[in-house]
């Protein structure tokens, strides 16, 4: 397998009537790692995804795989494999299915049936799709964008019907093909279910993108927080008011996000507040990811 190629996508925006859905985006998916496109339902996501697939055009700016639109290679589904929002015919098997796309990419039935064994669904080749589980059909969608051995694969919310085992082979599959070095973009709303997955992350919401880094530096944005249990926890609150600091009711206290343990005891200490409790605790990802997205407080309200 030669080097996957690169995907870019150089300030795009998509303009739908008054919706902006999503908003001079940038960002680069390398070849030989995994890269998580993550955001809440509704970011942009799937139409960033579209667009990069020449499913739909930008408003503006324009989407790359290597040097060119997707659309303008030769043979572009024998360059990209994708499932986005698999459609399949109720009354077809799983290998009819595949085998009505094998003439779109060039091969033959033998590769259907052997791209079936690869996502662990050779055994359900000839049942009608209809009768599959959600889970099911997630291989399967797999199972045709793999079926051209594609150097690159991109894969719109590829966890969401698996079951746990399910979801340590998908990602045993993917961190196989980054290792290959084939270009992997998945994109996903729950950073839970790709964080043992991904080396990269793009973090997008309301369609603007607001993180892009190594899953480790994003790791390393999260937020120190301090739990603080005080006698008055109302003279609390009206300290934490007053410092400016963010603060999340926890049982009997108040966790303090960005104060660490020793500024929060001085200021209480200062205050004459009696504490029955002063512990650090860490941001999990998950935390950081979902601080990432929210929407501002004047959007909120």
């Amino acid at each position: 397998m030669s080097t996957g190629p690169t995907l870019t996508i150089q300030g795009v925006t998509k303009q739908f009537g008054q919706v902006r859905a999503v908003d001079d985006l940038s960002f680069t998916v390398r070849p030989g790692v995994v890269t998580g496109f993550l955001g809440p339902n509704g970011s942009g996501k799937t139409t960033t995804l579209r667009m990069l697939l020449g499913l739909a055009q930008p408003t503006a700016g324009r989407t790359l795989v290597d040097d060119r639109p997707y659309v303008e290679h030769p043979r572009p589904a024998r360059l990209v494999g994708s499932s986005l929002e698999p459609g399949f015919h109720p009354g077809r098997t799983g290998l009819a299915h595949l085998e009505s796309y094998a003439p779109q990419v060039g091969v033959s039935r033998a590769r259907c049936r052997e791209v079936l064994d690869l996502v662990g669904m050779g055994a359900y080749a000839d049942r009608r799709v209809g009768a599959y589980s959600m889970g099911m059909k997630q291989r399967l969608g797999l199972a045709t964008a793999l079926l051209a051995d594609p150097p690159a694969v991109v894969l719109d919310e590829p966890a969401n019907g698996l079951d746990p085992e399910g979801i340590v082979w998908m990602r045993g599959l993917l961190r196989r093909f980054a290792a290959e070095g084939r270009t992997v973009l998945v994109s996903s709303h729950v950073l839970s279910e790709v964080q043992h997955t991904v080396d990269e992350v793009v973090v997008i919401a309301r369609g603007r993108l607001v993180h892009a880094s190594s899953l480790a530096d994003l790791a390393a944005t999260a937020e120190a927080g301090t739990l603080v249990v005080a006698a008055d926890r109302a003279r609390l609150s009206r300290l934490a008011a007053d410092r400016g600091w963010r603060a999340e009711p926890e049982g009997d206290g108040l966790l303090l996000r960005g104060v660490t343990a020793a500024e929060a005891g001085a200021a209480c200490f200062a205050a004459g507040i009696e504490l029955h409790q002063l512990a650090t605790r860490g941001e999990d990802l998950e935390a950081a990811f979902l601080r990432l997205t929210a929407l501002p407080e004047a959007e909120a309200a």
